[in-house]
């Protein structure tokens, strides 16, 4: 992995998105990630979107996406399209996204990019975070006439992406240079559950193509996803966005910042007092610096500042 890369200016049209999925209140880790986003966005003139990923429907809870808009418009990060805005192509759920994802499921199907794996629970084996779990591969190889008689028997399936025979995908990051993945870690993923829906890691590749997506501005822990979306953007014949993994803030503790581990809602905060400027001008210091290395500014010294090459 290579550091301080010397990556091309950006030009051209920017539209960045936020992603948050409706499992509770926003906190500071990922409103952290917002503030970079529309910042970053509003630097560069661009389009801000707002998707709720509300596909995971066992974790999503009641309210929660009106407590997202409502963190979002306290803290002034207004988006330009999503839910509530009534932009070109908003609301953006992706629960009202079903056909779009069995479309694109079709056309990776019909060129072999993405095969049947019979009698699998809907994680098929997938590895979990640091760790790497093989699954048995027999259905990579199955006729397609065969696949399809079972299919017709309703033989329960999920799909898997056939990952090509490539030494290593490389992943090309604003902040963090060229990442290199052998590729005989990554195993035939899964991109559809049983009942058809798909897995985050299809449905953020076809939402950020179809939605005209520019820049990807995420946590680092985003980055182990990044290769497999990399591999469904080439079968999908699309130009990936350009990635940027911003660093890690921690808890208190020394782990990942998260809702149980150190992070406030920003609702609380809202309700001690706290002025909202204060809370995006703080998180926009969690990995970045100003030039001049102030660390009081307002919201519109911030938008003129900030850009990715001092993260």
């Amino acid at each position: 992995m290579t550091h301080a890369p010397d990556l091309p200016p950006i030009t051209g049209p920017v539209r960045t998105r936020f992603a948050p999925s409706p499992t509770g209140r926003l906190h500071l880790g990922n409103v952290r990630t917002a503030v970079f986003n529309w910042l970053f966005t509003r630097h560069h003139g661009g389009a801000f979107v707002l998707r709720i990923e509300d596909t995971d429907l066992e974790r999503n809870l009641a309210g929660s996406e009106e407590g997202i808009l409502e963190d979002l418009r306290w803290l002034g990060l207004d988006p330009d399209e999503g839910p509530g805005i009534g932009g070109a192509f908003g609301p953006y759920r992706q629960s009202e996204r079903a056909e779009r994802y069995a479309a694109a499921l079709g056309r990776l199907r019909a060129a072999g990019h993405v095969y049947p794996a019979f009698g699998e629970e809907d994680d098929g084996g997938e590895e979990a975070e640091g760790e790497v779990r093989r699954f048995h591969r027999s259905f990579r190889e199955l006729p397609p006439a065969a696949a399809a008689a079972r299919e017709a028997a309703g033989e329960p399936f999920v799909l898997r992406f056939r990952v090509p025979d490539v030494e290593e995908v490389t992943v090309v990051d604003r902040i963090r240079g060229e990442v290199r993945f052998p590729a005989a870690e990554i195993d035939d993923f899964v991109v559809a559950r049983r009942d058809g829906r798909p897995t985050y890691n299809f449905a953020v590749v076809v939402d950020d193509v179809e939605m005209g997506i520019t820049d990807v501005i995420r946590g680092a822990g985003h980055l182990s996803n990044t290769p497999r979306q990399q591999l469904i953007y080439d079968a999908l014949g699309a130009d990936p966005p350009r990635f940027a993994h911003l660093p890690t803030v921690l808890s208190p503790e020394g782990g990942k910042l998260s809702k149980r581990s150190g992070a406030d809602p920003v609702s609380e905060l809202r309700e001690r007092g706290v002025p909202p400027e204060a809370v995006v001008n703080y998180l926009s210091l969690l990995g970045w610096s100003h030039p001049e290395e102030r660390e009081i500014l307002t919201v519109a010294e911030l938008v003129e500042a900030l850009d990715l090459d001092r993260v």
